[in-house]
């Protein structure tokens, strides 16, 4: 059984959230061991590739789109 997009959306953030977890930890590790070098911090700063396409982004935007709103529309005042 294929997953479902909301889960593959979930899985991707998830992933996505790891590898910013991961350079920010690389970065800090650098930081602390005094290699600040150019061609060091440049490859840090062009991780992570991005794990969310735009059509993904897009597929998310309309599945959102399609829910109800998370609270009740707030009742219409009439004119006394």
């Amino acid at each position: 059984m294929s997953a479902m997009p909301k889960d593959r959306l979930i899985a991707a953030l998830g992933a996505q959230l790891r590898a910013e977890r991961e350079t920010r930890d690389a970065l800090a590790e650098v930081i602390a061991n005094g290699q600040l070098d150019r061609e060091v911090l440049l490859a840090i700063l062009s991780d992570p590739v991005p794990v969310v396409t735009r059509d993904e982004i897009v597929r998310a935007e309309a599945w959102l789109r399609g829910l109800p709103p998370a609270l009740p529309a707030p009742p219409k005042l009439r004119a006394a």
